[in-house]
């Protein structure tokens, strides 16, 4: 990793997993990266969702004893928090220009060469699943494959533009500047992220993975929550540029979610030889942290096609490594519709449905 006097590292002895933290000078700004794992390690890079940060929007997900046999055993992780989403993070300086979705990408871009990486595998979530396939599509020699889970593509809808729209008003801007958090839009996002059966009806209880995310909501800055969403309201669409990418992507979706059609659009756009698309049943966009374990198999067998593998058939044993490089794999992975169906993945999980061409599976 390069030196720079512009980026200071903090060890953060909270976060049960360990790592440091580190913040990173860009062309546009200072940017957090949580670096968990061994350096020497193939990286895998995360980007969250809006309002959230790493620990919020993956901790499902990496907190499963069976993932840190899957993936920080096996990558460096690279966890890059959109500006001032991360723990503790002050109000940007209104003086700072809104960055647009390219100044996000080439942030990503950024952080790569700070760290001096190549050849990385994404994985995103909704708004960061956005940024991202961008940044794939911008760079695409340094990536290897996509994990997209409830992704974006398309320009906003016009729900979705109107819903957006409003946090750019003077308006919701001041009550954002003097009241935080607002009700409205912490309900807003909940129903971004979450199925409604998890948030629970007017007279149900929420659940826990709900109410800790109310708590995270009430801490982040108003401010720069609102500068993310408009980065992201302003977006365009990246369909054109989805047949061009052959990097090996992985979709996950809840079939709950507001994003599902965008996901089965993208799926459909792309290079079937490819991608395959996993869509989890009652569940919102945040399959991370409301059904993580249905995530684990198909993530297992994606990996394969870069030549890790599991020493045994035991869920949380470490996967071994056949020899040749993963950074530099040989041939189009294949996902097989038998391997990711709900039997293979066992009992205690809801069942999922794949979505995987006959071409993918002659690969």
């Amino acid at each position: 990793m390069a030196d720079s006097s512009d980026s200071v590292s903090l060890d953060i002895e909270t976060i049960p997993l360990g790592g440091k933290e580190y913040i990173v000078q860009t062309s546009k700004g200072s940017i957090s990266v949580f670096v968990c794992g061994d350096q020497d390690k193939p990286p895998l890079i995360t980007y969250p969702d809006v309002a959230l940060n790493y620990m919020s929007c993956f901790q499902g997900l990496f907190f499963c004893p069976e993932a840190a046999s899957l993936l920080l055993h096996n990558f460096c992780i690279y966890h890059i928090d959109a500006p001032g989403h991360e723990l503790g993070a002050a109000a940007i300086d209104s003086d700072i220009p809104v960055p647009t979705v390219d100044d996000l990408a080439n942030q990503v871009a950024e952080v790569l060469d700070f760290f001096g990486l190549n050849g990385v595998i994404c994985l995103g979530v909704t708004a960061g699943a956005y940024i991202l396939t961008l940044f794939a599509m911008k760079y695409r020699e340094r990536v290897l494959g996509l994990i997209l889970v409830s992704p974006l593509c398309k320009a906003p809808s016009w729900t979705e533009w109107f819903y957006n729209k409003i946090f750019d008003l003077q308006v919701m801007s001041n009550l954002l500047y003097y009241y935080g958090m607002c009700g409205v839009l912490k309900e807003f996002l909940l129903q971004r992220y979450f199925s409604k059966e998890v948030r629970g009806s007017t007279q149900g209880t929420e659940s826990d993975i709900v109410l800790a995310c109310r708590r995270l909501l009430d801490e982040r800055q108003s401010v720069n929550v609102s500068r993310f969403l408009q980065a992201v309201s302003q977006r365009y669409d990246l369909t054109d540029g989805l047949k061009k990418l052959h990097c090996r992507t992985l979709i996950f979706v809840g079939d709950n979610s507001p994003f599902h059609a965008e996901a089965l659009h993208i799926n459909a756009k792309m290079d079937r030889k490819y991608n395959a698309l996993v869509e989890v049943q009652a569940c919102g966009s945040l399959v991370t942290e409301e059904q993580p374990h249905a995530m684990l198999v198909p993530i297992e067998y994606f990996l394969m096609g870069y030549g890790f593998y599991r020493s045994t058939l035991s869920p949380v044993s470490p996967l071994s490594y056949t020899g040749s490089s993963p950074l530099s794999p040989a041939s189009p992975p294949c996902i097989c519709p038998e391997l990711l169906s709900p039997e293979s993945l066992g009992v205690k999980l809801k069942p999922i449905k794949t979505r995987v061409t006959a071409s993918t599976m002659e690969l």
